[in-house]
C-alpha cells in the first residue's frame, strides 16, 4: 500500500525550509526586490540550497547528494508554493537535477566524457555550489513524443539556435540545453559566462519566476549525452518537473486559503464577522475539500515518480490538472473575498494569483494534461 501521509523527516524538513521562508522571505521583501526587477535573493537561495541541503535531496548519497527522494523535493516545494518564494528550485533542483541524474552511468554514446562531465556538474549542483537551468520553454510538457529542435549542434560541439521562455534562466551558472546534432538528439552543457550566449530576460506574468530567452551563436558546449541518452532524460525531468510543480500549486492553494479563513475570521461588517455569513462558509468549505483531493493527488504523483512506478505518468496527468486549476480558483477566491485590499500591491494576494496562473500555463495546460490522461488510460474522445 502507498503511504502518503508525510514521515516525521518531511515533517521536520517542512518546518526548517518554513522558518528559513518566514524569517528571509517575508512578502514584503518579495514585493520589493519584484519592483527592482531583481527577484531573486541569492544569499536566501544559498541558504535554502547549501546549507539546509535542499538542492541534493533527489540526488543518491554516491552521487554527492543527501539521498533522499522526490517525496521530499515535493515538500519544499509545498513551502515554497506557500510562501511564494523567488528561488531557482524548479529549474535548478528539479528540471535540470533531474536531467543530470538520467545520465548517471551513461557512456556518452559515443565514447567522450559525457558521463564524466554530467556527474560533475550533478555533484555541484547538489552541493549548492552551482545552479543551473535546462533550456527548455517553460510551456513545454512531458510527453510530447518529439525533441526540441530550435538548437543545432554542429561537428565542433558549437551551438546555434534560440530557445524562447526558460524559466530561471537569468539565474543560471549553467545550461543544459537540448540540441539536435548530425548524430541526432543531445544535451549538452554551456556555461553562462560562455562567448556568444545571451540570456535575454522577458516580461513575465510571475514577477517571482523569471523568463529569459536564450540565444546561442555558434556558443562553445560540454557533450553530456547523445542521441541514446538525451530524449529519456529530458523525458524524465520533464514528467518529474511536471509532478512536483503540482507540489507547488497545493503550497499555493493552501495560502491562500489559510489567508482567506484569517481575513474573513477578523473583518467585520454589519456588526458581524465576514466569516459567519452562510454563504462564504459554503465556499471556502467547497475550497477546502478540494485542497484535500489534490493533496492526495500531489502526494501520489511524488510517490510515483520517487519510486520509479510505471504509473508516474498517469499520476502526474492528474495531479497537474487537477492542482493547475485548484491554484487558480483558490487564489482568486483570496483576491475576491479580501475585498478592495485584495486588489491592492501592498497584499500579497497578487503574487499568489500571477505565480498560480503562470504555474497553470507551465509543462503542460491543465487540458493538455487530460488529453494526455485519455490517451494513457485508453480513454476515447468524445463523438462529434
Amino acid at each position: 500500500m502507498t503511504d502518503l501521509l508525510y514521515s516525521e523527516i518531511e515533517e521536520e524538513l517542512r518546518a526548517s525550509v518554513r522558518a528559513l521562508l518566514t524569517d528571509r522571505c517575508p512578502h514584503e521583501n518579495t514585493l520589493g526586490r519584484c519592483e527592482t526587477g531583481e527577484p531573486y535573493d541569492r544569499g536566501l537561495w544559498q541558504t535554502l540550497a547549501r546549507d539546509l541541503g535542499t538542492a541534493s535531496l533527489a540526488v543518491p548519497e554516491e552521487a554527492g547528494g543527501a539521498g533522499a527522494s522526490v517525496r521530499e523535493a515535493a515538500v519544499v516545494l509545498e513551502e515554497l508554493g506557500r510562501a511564494a518564494a523567488p528561488t531557482p528550485y524548479l529549474g535548478s533542483a528539479v528540471l535540470a537535477t533531474t536531467a543530470l541524474l538520467a545520465l548517471e552511468g551513461a557512456d556518452g554514446d559515443s565514447g567522450d566524457n559525457g558521463a564524466g562531465e554530467a556527474s560533475k556538474l550533478l555533484a555541484s549542483l547538489a552541493a549548492g555550489e552551482r545552479t543551473a537551468a535546462l533550456a527548455v520553454p517553460l510551456s513545454v510538457m512531458p510527453g510530447a513524443g518529439t525533441f526540441p529542435s530550435a538548437v543545432r549542434a554542429d561537428s565542433a560541439g558549437t551551438l546555434t539556435g534560440t530557445v524562447t521562455s526558460v524559466a530561471d534562466a537569468a539565474a543560471a551558472d549553467v545550461l543544459i540545453v537540448p540540441a539536435e546534432g548530425r548524430d541526432g538528439p543531445g544535451l549538452y552543457a554551456v556555461e553562462a559566462t560562455a562567448a556568444a550566449l545571451a540570456v535575454v530576460p522577458r516580461t513575465s506574468l510571475d514577477l517571482t519566476r523569471p523568463v529569459a530567452d536564450v540565444t546561442l551563436t555558434g556558443t562553445a558546449a560540454r557533450r553530456l549525452a547523445g542521441a541514446v541518452q538525451a530524449p529519456a532524460a529530458l523525458e524524465r525531468a520533464l514528467l518529474t518537473g511536471a509532478g512536483l510543480l503540482a507540489s507547488e500549486q497545493l503550497g499555493i492553494a493552501e495560502w491562500c486559503l489559510t489567508a482567506t479563513v484569517a481575513h474573513l475570521r477578523d473583518r467585520r461588517q454589519f456588526g458581524r464577522q465576514l466569516g459567519s455569513f452562510q454563504a462564504l462558509k459554503h465556499r471556502l468549505a467547497d475550497l477546502w475539500l478540494e485542497v484535500v483531493g489534490a493533496r492526495a493527488a500531489a502526494r501520489y504523483a511524488a510517490d510515483t515518480l520517487a519510486t520509479g512506478d510505471p504509473d508516474a505518468p498517469v499520476a502526474v496527468a492528474v495531479a497537474a490538472s487537477h492542482c493547475g486549476e485548484l491554484a487558480v480558483r483558490a487564489a482568486e477566491e483570496c483576491v475576491q473575498l479580501h475585498g478592495g485590499i485584495g486588489m491592492t500591491w501592498e497584499h500579497p494576494a497578487h503574487l499568489y494569483l500571477k505565480r498560480a496562473k503562470a504555474d497553470q500555463i507551465a509543462l503542460g495546460t491543465p487540458d493538455r494534461h487530460r488529453a494526455a490522461l485519455a490517451a494513457l488510460v485508453d480513454l476515447p474522445a468524445p463523438m462529434g
